[in-house]
């Protein structure tokens, strides 16, 4: 009975660390209504969003119908002369080629795109952090132990 509720317990672990893998997150914010994403990021889990839940904005949807994030971006703007915006979200596209996935918004021709870094691992469009590595590495452990 022991036994078998540990090989449930672990393979419910992988098959939980496998779906994950396909999902990455990032932070999704503007500066612009939310000071603490501009230049000077201040990381906060509540702006975090698991971009398998959602899809690619409206105006690149027809480039990239149900697709995946593949990455996170952090995009430059300037609507006003000097007041550069920042805005983080997921990013959906080829991250070797970021031409198509860092376009910018037709509908908004007075904003001028200043700039669009693109990262593939989780929460990179923020502060550096090893949490999700920490967190990992302890899971493993734990599984391991209890499964010895």
């Amino acid at each position: 009975m022991v036994s078998a509720l540990k090989c449930s317990l672990a393979v419910a672990v992988i098959i939980s660390l496998a779906c994950s893998a396909y999902a990455i997150k990032c932070y999704q914010c503007e500066s612009l209504t939310m000071p603490k994403c501009g230049l000077k990021f201040e990381s906060d889990d509540s702006l975090l969003i698991d971009c398998a839940r959602i899809g690619p904005p409206r105006y690149l949807q027809n480039f990239f119908p149900l697709r995946n994030a593949t990455g996170c971006m952090k995009k430059t703007l300037e609507s006003v002369v000097g007041h550069p915006q920042i805005v983080r979200s997921c990013y959906f596209g080829d991250v070797s080629n970021i031409q198509s996935g860092c376009q910018s918004d037709p509908s908004l021709p007075f904003v001028k795109q200043l700039g669009c870094d693109v990262c593939t691992k989780d929460e990179c469009n923020g502060s550096a952090t090893l949490a999700p590595i920490a967190g990992a590495i302890l899971l493993f452990f734990g599984v391991s132990r209890l499964l010895a």
